[in-house]
């Protein structure tokens, strides 16, 4: 990561001579790897702000846990930065080593990276069926209706391709349909249950919109679980049909397992679902909701977790209508004076002293804290993971995810002994929420028990396995695989 001194100046330049626009600019992206994610709304939808409404409803199927108590993403208070009482960086962070920016560069953490990114997967849109999208066979329709995907999954089963021992068609099943077959289960509960989760939107709306998946699935499960680095072959629950789960297919099921079940989380952050928040007379938020996650929560959530814990989060890149639910990767920041909007690379020539800061040159003066002593400029550039297509490799690397680049700007808001106390955002478009599981976290299913033994690769999996999942999915209602399958896949793919 490199941030350039004239790249900087020149990017404070531009918010120095028209900050009113610059609030409401989108921050600058490139994608470093893979495809960029796809935009899933239209145009209309982004101006009828159908996507806020989208992020909110995904956001509340997910469990948070907040000083103890799981609660509902619904039920988090909103309330005004800086540091409310649900934004506070050690309510997240595995180790808040440092609070202060001289700490920061005396540990050597402008800049970190975690040594292998959170790997990449699919959100598998519910509009082509979650799991039960046969993504690798050509014929399979991926249309934008619904009815057109299930339709041609319906008039060919699974069961019927697997009697007839093509194994090129047998390795084209979906990945719900491959997990149905190596449990022994006829009724195809999981696809079924895949197709299911559209039918209900299909009959109520006449349609499913694309933004609808489980990336809320992927995100923890892609550093929370092992990348799978190459392709298993295991036997169906029959003792003779082949099945060959390939890294996507054991990704799609780990998502899954992540989406599904009950599994700890650690939240910060507010919910903002206003479609055009209210700005103050310089354009700046002033909607209390709209304003946090607080940059001096953000700056010192990013730094401890991915310089000190070593471990990625997830955060919230709600500052446009592609996705939300982004691991982060790595980051790299630089300082600059906020009263001359300049780059200064000596931390003591950016921290101005309040005092020295004359009230008329700071546009935010009126939402400073009581016991702020000196303002320092940031700009920060972060690397988050991004969703991939699904594809038949046989092997996988950190080299096939999709890494994205986006900048932040803000100020630091710093008390007496230069503790960072909050700060203020210079762009609109920023981090809304953070969460992640703390480690050793499980998804499981209650289920999970009952499975005893080993499961050696090439082998039908035990009995005990084969009854716990079926009783999984009775009780997930079809929703979830059995998580002690789906980690032994993960074993057996980097074996």
């Amino acid at each position: 990561m490199s941030l350039e001194e004239t790249e900087i100046n020149e990017a404070l330049a531009e918010i120095q001579r028209d900050p009113l626009a610059a609030l409401d600019r989108l921050p600058p992206k490139q994608h470093l790897r893979g495809a960029a994610a796809p935009a899933l709304f239209s145009a209309d939808d982004v101006a009828q702000g159908r996507h806020i409404e989208g992020r909110d409803l995904l956001r509340q199927r997910h469990t948070m846990l907040d000083n103890g108590v799981v609660i509902r993403l619904a039920e988090v208070l909103p309330g005004r930065a800086p540091y409310e009482q649900h934004d506070r960086a050690e309510n997240l962070v595995d180790r808040l080593e440092h609070r202060d920016l001289r700490a920061m560069e005396a540990a050597g953490l402008r800049e970190s990276s975690l040594d292998e990114s959170p790997w990449s997967d699919d959100y598998w849109g519910i509009y082509r069926g979650v799991l039960g999208c046969r993504y690798a066979d050509p014929r399979f329709p991926s249309d934008a209706d619904w009815a057109k995907n299930h339709a041609y999954v319906r008039d060919r089963p699974a069961l019927e391709i697997a009697a007839t021992g093509d194994l090129d068609a047998i390795d084209r099943l979906a990945p719900a349909e491959k997990y149905d077959l190596l449990v022994g289960d006829p009724q195809g509960t999981l696809t079924a249950r895949m197709w299911q989760e559209g039918r209900a939107y299909y009959e109520r709306d006449g349609k499913v919109e694309r933004w609808m998946g489980i990336c809320h699935g992927w995100a923890p499960a892609a550093y929370m679980l092992p990348r799978p680095r190459r392709a298993v072959t295991a036997l169906a629950a029959d003792g003779h049909t082949r099945l060959r789960f390939y890294p996507s297919d054991i990704k799609g099921l780990a998502s899954l397992l992540w989406a599904n079940t009950s599994a700890v989380s650690r939240f910060i952050g507010g919910r903002c679902n206003d479609k055009d928040p209210a700005r103050d007379e310089i354009g700046r938020m002033s909607s209390s909701r709209c304003f946090d996650t607080n940059p001096g929560t953000w700056h010192l959530a990013i730094v401890n977790q991915i310089g000190v814990a070593r471990r990625s989060f997830v955060l919230d890149a709600t500052f446009d209508y592609e996705v939300w639910n982004q691991p982060a990767h790595a980051y790299s920041y630089r300082t600059f004076n906020p009263l001359e909007y300049r780059y200064a690379s000596d931390l003591s020539r950016a921290i101005v002293p309040i005092d020295q800061f004359p009230p008329e040159r700071d546009r935010f003066r009126r939402y400073r804290g009581a016991n702020v002593a000196a303002i320092v400029g940031v700009v920060m550039e972060v690397d988050y993971v991004v969703e991939t297509a699904p594809s038949h490799d046989t092997e996988d690397d950190p080299s096939r995810d999709g890494i994205t680049r986006v900048r932040y700007i803000y100020d630091l808001e710093l008390d007496p002994a230069g503790a960072i106390l909050g700060g203020e955002w210079y762009q609109n478009r920023h981090p809304d929420f953070l969460w992640t599981p703390p480690p050793g976290a499980r998804a499981r299913t209650a289920a999970d028990a009952y499975a005893t033994g080993d499961w050696l690769e090439g082998q039908v999996i035990p009995g005990t396995w084969r009854s716990a999942a079926l009783r999984a999915a009775e009780a997930y209602g079809g929703a979830a695989p059995l998580a002690r399958i789906v980690e032994r896949l993960i074993e057996l793919a980097r074996a």
